[in-house]
């Protein structure tokens, strides 16, 4: 019997990645396959009077434990079952090869719940993720090569923001010095590199409504500043053209399948505690075409990709929620009610219920969007009848939606009950009466500045008191006054283990101060990211990291990958 993800994934027989995109309603002439399994969707090809019909499920989940909770799991497992019963469609985001060879895992899903081919799609699946890195180095070599050839705009060395992009965690990259070795060699300048999840590139090409809006957003980007601290963008350095060139067949979504031939489109892959946390908007808008419902997920707990989903994403692409799924677990309920996460697998009431409180705080801030929340209950094997039960005692007295879902074991057939609780929800919020009194909302108008903006997020969704900004951040804050920038949505870039900046205040966090240590243009994508805490832009790699376990044999067989 197999055991592992890839094991599974390696027995399961494929469909023709031309039979997936006919149940799609793909047309043959927008279809770019990439071999016989995966195919990229050229959104171009398909028929220009086709609108937005489908309803968006969101599915997020509460503060995780490191190993992560199974919100892509429960997102399969769900899509197969909602199949089943109306036209579904899957948009989620490509996995980096940080936390593949790393900690956590792909984001493919896991069990028999997953998006296959599995191995090709945590792996370099389509090479979006390359393209996405070779643009945002190819901006920073002409940016070096701008000040080495006199240098006309002025470029500061000392000032270069630009910072260059891979997709693997290294934290000795994290900050460098370029240009060493003589005048041939370049001007020698401070520099690092970032995890191409959390590039500005990365963002951009899932903010682009198309390629010519995508070669806008490049044009926008900000590389640094002059010598009298003006901003210089990729534009003024004609790098837009070259950048979008790169990026002309990844801007297109990739098409792929569950194990239960549901379609998927897996497109994009910004991390939520460094960036917003969501597939790419095209690949969305176009499952919503072609489908009753869309399952989509962003990042982490509802603190980080919830929140940015619907204060982003949503508000960029005028998109309308009509579900929300909080993934929670026994394990990181005892693990937010204190339980070492050595001995989560141990039954302990009192740590379960103190760890309540966290999911309590996730479930209200999807309501402060005005959207309903389901809480999806993953089972693991470990879990006891009594702390099951307790949960479910618990969201009956609460006032949620909750289901239990087995779908690692039992793919779709474990989600069952979880899909006719979302299908409540959304046929309930279907009526034009109930869709005048539960419009989704943004949390924070914009316009009131990006000060204000912060301050409502971290007391509104983060429980915090206060929000101090550093010497740093206020120098960062006038300077996007001065340029315009500060009525552009906000980013924070916070740890996902806590509604605090500091990782150790499990549960739920409260009266806290948020930090902020820097802020960020990323005018391309539009929006500021705010820096808090020690969240790095580059991770580093565990003690024993993942990619110590992954071989493939003479045949070509993948192992050890989950």
């Amino acid at each position: 019997m197999s055991n592992t993800d890839v094991e599974i994934a390696q027995a399961h027989t494929l469909e023709p990645i031309h039979t997936i995109a006919e149940r799609g309603g793909i047309p043959e002439q927008a279809l770019v396959p990439f071999g016989t399994t995966k195919a990229k969707i050229d959104v171009t090809a398909l028929p220009e009077d086709a609108s937005a019909t489908g309803q968006l499920v969101l599915v997020t989940g509460m503060s995780p434990t490191p190993a992560g909770e199974g919100k892509s799991t429960v997102l399969i497992g769900l899509a197969d079952a909602i199949a089943s019963r109306r036209s579904t469609f899957v948009a989620i985001r490509e996995p980096s090869l940080g936390p593949v060879m790393g900690i956590k895992g792909g984001a493919a899903g896991g069990g028999y719940a997953q998006i296959v081919p599995m191995e090709d799609i945590n792996l370099h699946f389509t090479g979006d993720l390359h393209a996405i890195t070779s643009a945002t180095n190819t901006l920073a070599a002409l940016v070096d090569n701008h000040i080495q050839h006199g240098n006309a705009l002025g470029i500061d060395p000392r000032r270069v923001t630009w910072r260059r992009c891979l997709d693997v965690n290294d934290r000795s990259l994290r900050n460098i010095v370029t240009g060493l070795g003589g005048p041939v060699q370049g001007t020698p300048r401070e520099a690092g590199f970032d995890i191409t999840a959390a590039s500005e590139i990365m963002a951009v090409l899932c903010l682009a409504t198309d390629l010519a809006d995508l070669k806008e957003r490049l044009a926008r980007i900000v590389v640094g500043q002059t010598y009298d601290r003006k901003p210089v963008t990729a534009g003024e350095l004609n790098a837009q053209g070259a950048l979008a060139s790169l990026l002309r067949d990844a801007i297109n979504p990739n098409l792929v399948q569950t194990l239960g031939g549901t379609p998927a489109l897996v497109h994009g892959g910004p991390f939520a505690n460094i960036a917003h946390g969501c597939n790419s908007l095209i690949a969305t808008t176009t499952a919503l075409k072609l489908a009753d419902v869309v399952l989509t997920e962003a990042g982490f707990g509802s603190d980080l990709g919830a929140e940015k989903f619907f204060d982003v994403k949503a508000r960029a692409g005028d998109l309308s929620v009509g579900a929300a799924v909080v993934v929670a677990t026994i394990r990181s309920l005892k693990y937010n009610g204190g339980k070492p996460k050595d001995q989560l697998t141990s039954e302990d009431l009192p740590a379960l219920r103190d760890g309540l409180a966290n999911l309590e705080r996730h479930v209200e801030n999807i309501r402060k969007f005005n959207v309903e929340p389901v809480v999806a209950l993953n089972v693991f094997s470990s879990d006891t009848d009594e702390e099951l039960t307790l949960v479910e005692q618990w969201a009956e007295k609460f006032g949620v939606r909750i289901a239990r879902t087995t779908v690692w074991a039992n793919g779709g057939a474990g989600a069952t009950e979880l899909a006719d609780e979302v299908l409540e929800v959304l046929d309930a919020g279907s009526s034009s009466a109930q869709q005048a009194e539960s419009s989704q909302h943004q949390l924070y108008d914009p316009s009131l500045g990006v000060e204000e903006s912060i301050r409502t997020i971290a007391t509104t969704i983060y429980g915090a008191r206060d929000v101090e900004f550093s010497s740093a951040a206020m120098k960062d804050l006038a300077f996007l006054q001065d340029n315009g920038w500060d009525q552009l949505p906000v980013v924070i870039s916070k740890t996902q283990y806590s509604f605090s900046d500091d990782p150790s205040q499990l549960g739920a966090a409260t009266g806290h101060t948020l930090h902020v240590r820097q802020l960020l243009p990323r005018i391309g994508a539009g929006f500021i990211v705010a820096l808090t805490g020690d969240v790095m832009t580059l991770p580093g790699l565990p003690k024993k990291p993942a990619a110590e376990g992954i071989d493939v044999d003479a045949h070509g067989t993948i192992s050890g990958l989950f």
